[in-house]
Formats: structure tokens, C-alpha cells, sequence
């Protein structure tokens, strides 16, 4: 959960691992605190969540390299639908950070809005407003454009 949290939101595996491993090191730190199983996987929701957004924060602030200093993937990886999957990469990314992470944990942790809030630390109605908001945003962008054509006659 922690590392399939980290990895979708910031699409970069190297900095996904790195994340799920100071998160479940904070953990060990920290077990003594957390009672039960439940317990335990709303904090690492929520210390992952914060940690996902300060690494995107701290992202947007280091330079950026070039493509030829990226290393080739081991293995290629073949979405069901790539079009689809690329479309929706590129939504959540271009959402805010505490917008998709909203998204993040309602459609792919499937909680519900007041377990989001709980997590995140916000107001359900912002938690609601977030959701409605970038699913609005979806919508207008996937929605078929209309051609207009000049009839001649």
C-alpha cells in the first residue's frame, strides 16, 4: 500500500522506494504508539501522504536532467489500454498535490471521503470539493470534442 501509494503519485519507482523505506522505518520508531492493525494503516496513509507531497514540493524545486541521462527500463511494462492510462497519468499530474492525493486514496485505496479527511488532515467538504473538482476537470478534458462544419451549397 505504501510503496503503490508513493509510486502513483509520483511516478518515479527509485523515489517510491526510498519514501516507503524511511516511511516504514518511521514506523518501527514508532510502533510502540500505534495500537491496532487499523491504527497502523491510517498512519501510514497519512505519513505517506505527507511525505509524497514534500517530495513533490521538493521536486518542482531540483533541476531537471535530460532524457539521455535517464536509464533504460529493465522491463517494459504493457498497460491494458496505454492511450488511457497515459490520458489519466497526465490528469492526475496536472492536478495539485493534495487534489490527487484526494484521488489517489478514493479510487485506488477506495476510502471513503471522511476516512480521506481523517488521513489528510482537512475538512471533509474540502476532501468532497477536491473530488468534484478533478473529476470535473476529467470530464471536460476526455469528453469527445465537436467538429463544426461549414455546409457549403
Amino acid at each position: 500500500m505504501v510503496f503503490s501509494l508513493a509510486w502513483h503519485f509520483l511516478r518515479d519507482r527509485a523515489v517510491a522506494e526510498e519514501l516507503s523505506q524511511d516511511v516504514f522505518f518511521e514506523l518501527h520508531r514508532n510502533i510502540g504508539r500505534l495500537g491496532s492493525e487499523s491504527h497502523i494503516r491510517f498512519w501510514l496513509r497519512q505519513v505517506t501522504s505527507r511525505r509524497c507531497i514534500n517530495e513533490s514540493r521538493r521536486r518542482k524545486l531540483r533541476p531537471k536532467f535530460g532524457l539521455n541521462e535517464v536509464p533504460e527500463p529493465a522491463a517494459v511494462h504493457v498497460d491494458r489500454d496505454p492511450m488511457l492510462s497515459e490520458t489519466l497519468r497526465r490528469l492526475m499530474a496536472g492536478l495539485p498535490e493534495r487534489a490527487r492525493f484526494v484521488v489517489l486514496l478514493r479510487y485506488q485505496e477506495d476510502l471513503e471521503p471522511l476516512e480521506i479527511a481523517q488521513v489528510l488532515e482537512m475538512p471533509i467538504a474540502t476532501v468532497k470539493s477536491h473530488l468534484r473538482r478533478s473529476l470535473a476537470i476529467f470530464r471536460a478534458r476526455l469528453a469527445p470534442k465537436e467538429c463544426i462544419h461549414e455546409s457549403r451549397g
